[in-house]
């Protein structure tokens, strides 16, 4: 199930960067691959790994530009989130 949400969610963040960012399919891209994530990995260990004290940073620009998405700014949310995503995983 996890790895289907994950897939569905990244399919959605693509169509909606091709469809011109459309913030609706960005929003249910991003929320599709969060609960995904939390399905692959379980709860605790999804919150642990975004909330660590190195990867504070990271974790707030991934969830601030998630809800710019959702606030119907998506260029704006993404390239928040892309960055937060950068720090995330370097």
């Amino acid at each position: 199930i996890g790895v289907g949400l994950v897939g569905f969610g990244l399919f959605f963040l693509l169509f909606g960067v091709l469809l011109y960012f459309d913030s609706v399919l960005l929003a249910f891209g991003n929320i599709l691959f969060l609960s995904g994530l939390v399905f692959i990995i379980g709860f605790r260990r999804t919150f642990t790994f975004f909330f660590q004290r190195p990867k504070l940073k990271g974790s707030s620009f991934f969830f601030g530009g998630l809800i710019v998405v959702l606030m119907r700014w998506p260029i704006l949310g993404m390239l928040l989130e892309a960055y937060g995503f950068i720090t995330l995983f370097r």
